[in-house]
C-alpha cells in the first residue's frame, strides 16, 4: 500500500529510541523527509545516517520542555525543504510513582514536558503548514482511557492532552489539518522494561501483564511505528479527532 509519504516532511520527537524511533523509521521507509529530535545527540546523529543521511533526515537535538525547541524544529524543516506536513510528537514518560509520592515540582515538570511542550510544537507546526493541510499525531498512553498503576503523573496529565488534541481536531478540520492521539499499551521499549523491573521481578511482572492483554504478548515498537506512519499519511485522510489504541487489546473500555 502506497501511503503517499514520498517527499512529505515530518517532525518526529523522542526519535532516538522506542516508539519515536520506530515511527521515524517507518516514515522514512515510505519516502518521508524528517527532522528528528531527542536529547541524546549521539544516538540522534546515528539514526539520521541510518535514515538516508542529510538528503532525507536532519537531526536537531533538543528538549520539548525548552520553549525554544519547537521553533527550532520547524525552522529546520522550512529551511531545508520549505514545507512541513506534520509531526509525530512523542516525549519520555513522566516520573513514575503513586499520587502520594508526587511533589508539586514533579507535577510542574511533567506538565512542561508531557503537556505544554507537545502542544507548543503542534502549534508551531500548524502555523507553518500550507493550504494542503497535514497531520499531527500525539503519542500518549493507555492512561488516557484507564489509569495505570504506579504512574500517577501520566494518569493525570495525558488525558488532558488527549482532550486538547480532540479540540485541535475540531478547530483545524476546516483547514484539512488532522489531529489524532495514539495510545500505546504494553510495548517492548526501554521505558516499559524499566517499569517492569521496578516491580522487583521483571519477568513475573511481564507475564502477569501479558495475561491481561488479548493477544497475550507485549507489542514491538515496529508494530506501533507502522500505525503511526499510516495515521500521519494521506492514506488516513478521513481520520481525525481519534484516540487510537495500539495495545493488543489491553484497554478494557471501548
Amino acid at each position: 500500500m502506497d501511503l503517499g509519504l514520498q517527499g512529505r516532511v515530518y517532525v518526529v520527537t523522542g526519535a532516538s529510541k522506542g516508539l519515536g524511533r520506530a515511527s521515524a523509521t517507518a516514515l522514512a521507509a515510505d519516502g518521508a523527509r524528517l527532522v528528528i529530535c531527542s536529547r541524546d545527540r549521539d544516538a540522534l546523529a546515528k539514526l539520521a545516517q541510518e535514515l538516508g543521511g542529510s538528503e532525507q533526515t536532519m537531526a536537531v537535538p533538543g528538549d520539548l520542555s525548552d520553549p525554544e525547541t519547537a521553533g527550532q524544529l520547524v525552522a529546520a524543516a522550512m529551511g531545508r525543504w520549505d514545507r512541513v506536513d506534520g509531526a509525530l510528537i512523542s516525549t519520555g514518560g513522566p516520573k513514575p510513582g503513586p499520587m502520594s509520592a508526587i511533589t508539586d515540582d514533579d507535577w510542574r515538570a511533567s506538565f512542561e514536558s508531557v503537556f505544554l511542550g507537545p502542544l507548543r510544537l503542534a502549534n508551531a507546526v500548524v502555523a507553518s503548514m500550507g493550504e494542503e493541510g497535514g497531520s499531527i499525531a500525539f503519542v500518549l498512553s493507555s492512561s488516557v482511557k484507564q489509569p495505570v498503576e504506579g504512574l500517577a503523573t501520566s494518569n493525570g496529565v495525558r488525558p488532558g492532552l488527549a482532550m486538547a488534541a480532540k479540540t485541535m481536531a475540531d478547530e483545524l478540520g476546516p483547514r484539512n489539518i488532522r489531529v489524532n492521539s495514539l495510545l500505546p499499551g504494553r510495548l517492548d521499549t526501554d521505558r516499559v522494561r524499566e517499569l517492569d523491573a521496578a516491580q522487583g521481578n521483571a519477568e513475573k511482572a511481564r507475564r502477569g501483564l501479558e495475561s491481561k492483554i488479548a493477544l497475550r504478548r507485549y507489542g514491538q515498537p515496529e508494530e506501533f511505528g507502522k500505525v503511526a506512519a499510516f495515521v500521519l499519511s494521506p492514506a488516513a485522510s478521513y481520520i481525525t479527532g481519534s484516540a487510537i489504541a495500539v495495545d493488543g487489546g489491553m484497554i478494557r473500555s471501548l
